[in-house]
């Protein structure tokens, strides 16, 4: 009697130890199909999941061995997880090979609870040792938590959908095909249309006289936004301060009305869609389509200065021999400011730009000279380049000149200037730039 009220005693404290853990025991005796006990392993895996009582259960896995069909086992129940429809992954393996798998939901429970009641699912598996396959059971999908929403908000095939071609989603949350033709663009709405292309026009001289008192200007195109930049000899001209741009007309303020002898050069971008092609140049009253190539920029930098008598190089840029194919264009722009010149002791100056070893400007400036500015314009050859300048001046006088550079592997092009007497003025390199315009 007192041997059976301690085992007794053993067991309440066992059930009891077992129920404060929080876990919940599963319990039962697994069979084969000829009515012999199931021998082997359990391999259960599970994603990581929130429990109620417990915490955060780690992404992990663990094998439980069951010998003549007993199995044992205790498990956080999951019923509950967050996030939902958090299962057990159960690998059933015996005689060498994994036979099947099937997944476990586990309730909260204080007792035992066999296989058939935590079990929400099975599927085939196979293995080595011959290969086997077992019974497949279907699982609906009204069975699988949120399966049914997640599957409701993913987009359908609406009535125009088809094949290698741009899909846009309609009024009603289907994707259907973009309606088109080659060639055209979509745009954010869905719909199609003709591309908007910005494409560059670089170094047009707007129409209009140059007399001093004709301040207004015509450009071939209509500048997209507020892209277009205007030079005056050189100089750029600050929009509704020197002039105002409506459409393709230029209206030069009072005081910035270009006088004779000035040179403008105006750059900028066009629309190259069906109703914004750019128009260049007219054969029998006919406009022609011009096509242009946006310009690549090799370098575009701030100088040094110098206040010595001796060459200094203020500044170059380096034209791999990649950018020097036949066909290609080199556009360099450069701008050179003298100070000291209203001061007395101030110095005479001499400036030079060299393509490589190839002088292409040489000028010698007054003590009076305040800025000077030019272009040269590189047309790239098999012999080499035939480049042409012009160069002018607060003083100086318009200087243009063209001549032919030899062939060379890369080129510099480098900015130099010296003063002819030491004194306690400078000249300084304050802008320049260096384009290519590639072959096509």
């Amino acid at each position: 009697m007192a041997l059976g009220r301690k085992m007794l005693l053993l067991a309440a404290l066992c059930g009891l130890a077992w129920s404060q853990t929080g876990l919940t025991t599963i319990q039962d005796t697994l069979y084969r199909a000829d009515g012999t006990r199931f021998n082997g392993t359990l391999t259960i895996n599970w994603s990581t999941f929130d429990a109620i009582n417990i915490g955060t259960i780690v992404q992990q896995s663990t094998t439980v061995q069951v010998v003549n069909g007993n199995l044992l086992l205790q498990l956080v129940p999951n019923a509950t997880a967050t996030p939902p429809a958090n299962v057990y992954t159960v690998h059933y393996q015996s005689d060498g090979y994994q036979q099947f798998t099937e997944t476990w939901t586990v309730p909260v429970g204080t007792r035992p609870l066999t296989v058939s009641q935590v079990r929400t699912g099975t599927q085939t598996s196979s293995g080595g040792g011959g290969g086997s396959s077992g019974n497949q059971t279907t699982i609906p999908e009204s069975d699988v938590v949120g399966l049914q929403a997640d599957l409701a908000q993913r987009p359908l095939m609406g009535v125009g959908y088809g094949n290698n071609a741009v899909a846009v989603v309609d009024g009603n949350g289907n994707l259907v095909t973009a309606v088109g033709t080659p060639g055209q663009c979509v745009f954010v709405d869905g719909t199609t249309g003709v591309c908007v292309e910005p494409t560059y026009v670089d170094a047009e001289t707007p129409g209009g006289i140059v007399n001093g008192t004709n301040n207004t200007f015509t450009l071939m195109n209509t500048p997209l936004g507020s892209s277009m930049l205007l030079y005056r000899n050189g100089l750029y001209m600050t929009p509704a301060f020197d002039y105002t741009l409506i459409g393709s007309t230029i209206t030069f303020a009072v005081g910035a009305v270009p006088q004779p002898g000035d040179t403008l050069i105006a750059s900028y971008r066009v629309d190259t869609s069906a109703s914004g092609n750019i128009i260049g140049f007219t054969t029998g009253g006919t406009p022609v389509q011009v096509n242009t190539i946006p310009a690549q920029v090799i370098c575009s930098a701030a100088g040094t200065s110098t206040s010595v008598t001796g060459w200094t190089s203020l500044g170059g840029c380096d034209i791999p021999a990649s950018g020097l194919s036949a066909g290609d264009r080199i556009e360099v722009r450069f701008t050179f400011a003298h100070s000291g010149a209203q001061s007395g002791t101030t110095s005479g100056f001499n400036l030079q730009v060299n393509w490589g070893n190839t002088t292409i400007l040489a000028r010698a400036g007054s003590t009076q000279g305040v800025a000077v500015t030019g272009r040269a314009d590189a047309g790239i050859v098999s012999t080499g380049a035939q480049v042409s300048i012009e160069s002018w001046g607060t003083v100086l006088p318009f200087l243009p000149g063209i001549l032919n550079a030899p062939v060379q592997l890369g080129v510099q092009v480098d900015f130099r200037a010296a003063l002819l007497l030491v004194g306690p003025d400078s000249v300084t390199l304050t802008n320049y730039t260096v384009l290519r315009y590639p072959a096509h």
